[in-house]
């Protein structure tokens, strides 16, 4: 299959053009900056120039392939509704461009906000929906196009997709540490957040791609639940700093952007991913990788 890949050179982008390509598949990938594309013909894969406001190039390379992984986000936590308009658009023109082929179209979604009180599950609805709400409502807006014959697939992610390299969450939490001296956890630390392995999520992202029908939901969840404090806690074991309760309301001024999520309950399963294609996770955990020393390069910006 040839892929068009937005966010090739990103975090998850990056390992599921790896494992595109493993899988025999041919892949173009989007690339706004000279080294992102350079990376990506290093790897024999085709690039459009362009971003994700770059809305015809975003076109072509959907219309010129037989399925699409949009894995980009501008993450511009400074600016959210500009984040969430982009990323609407970006996922209206891919299927625009699919109308009618009844080839594949994964969107980059996640767990946060799924459900209350309890790990949420593939069943939950997404609740985003309309282009002020999170992600511009992008997960919903994708599921439109399944009536117009787009195999429309949602790849719910977990709040940390983490191995070496990661620049996520899990890094801003251990910036955090570094910076204040101490690694935090809010409140009580009972809230916890699902994890997976940056390699299983990819190789669930293909499988998706491959396999999944049309409406179909994904959690990339290899792990559950992991408490918050027990995250704090590997953070500080690792980094020998001791380990101490932040109050809510302090949460932003200490953890900066992260705390605005690390005090959420991002608890999901995968039962039924796990059960459609047959994808079972073999990836260290979240807490084994901080320990090995997969976050020991963050540096505090």
């Amino acid at each position: 299959m040839h892929v068009f890949v937005t966010g090739a050179s990103g975090w998850i982008g990056s390992h599921t053009v790896d494992e595109l390509l493993a899988a025999g598949h041919t892949v173009t990938g989007l690339a706004r900056s000279d080294s992102s594309a350079a990376a990506l013909e290093a790897k024999g894969v085709a690039v459009v120039r362009g971003d994700l406001d770059d809305l015809d190039a975003i076109r072509r390379g959907a219309a010129a392939s037989e399925g699409v992984l949009h894995l980009a986000n501008k993450h511009d936590w400074a600016n959210p509704a500009a984040t969430n308009a982009s990323e609407r658009a970006a996922v209206e023109t891919i299927g625009e461009a699919l109308v009618g082929t009844d080839r594949p179209f994964v969107v980059a979604s996640g767990v946060a906000g799924l459900a209350q009180g309890r790990p949420s599950t593939e069943a939950d609805p997404n609740p985003f929906v309309g282009p002020d709400s999170m992600r511009g409502g992008s997960e919903n807006r994708g599921f439109d196009f399944v009536e117009q014959g787009v195999r429309t697939i949602a790849a719910r992610f977990s709040p940390t997709t983490h191995g070496t390299g990661d620049h996520g969450f899990i890094a801003a939490i251990v910036a955090a540490a570094q910076e204040r001296g101490e690694s935090g956890y809010i409140g009580d630390g009972t809230n916890s957040w699902a994890a997976v392995h940056v390699t299983d999520a990819a190789r669930l992202v293909r499988l998706g791609l491959e396999h999944a029908p049309a409406g179909t939901k994904l959690h990339a969840v290899a792990e559950t639940a992991i408490p918050t404090r027990a995250i704090a806690e590997a953070v500080g074991d690792a980094l020998g700093l001791p380990v101490t309760s932040i109050d809510p309301q302090d949460a932003l001024s200490h953890f900066g952007f992260i705390g605005q999520f690390f005090g959420m309950e991002m608890s999901a399963t995968s039962e039924a991913t796990r059960e459609l294609l047959g994808w079972e996770p073999t990836g260290p955990g979240l807490l084994e990788d901080i320990a090995a020393g997969a976050y020991s390069d963050v540096r505090v910006a």
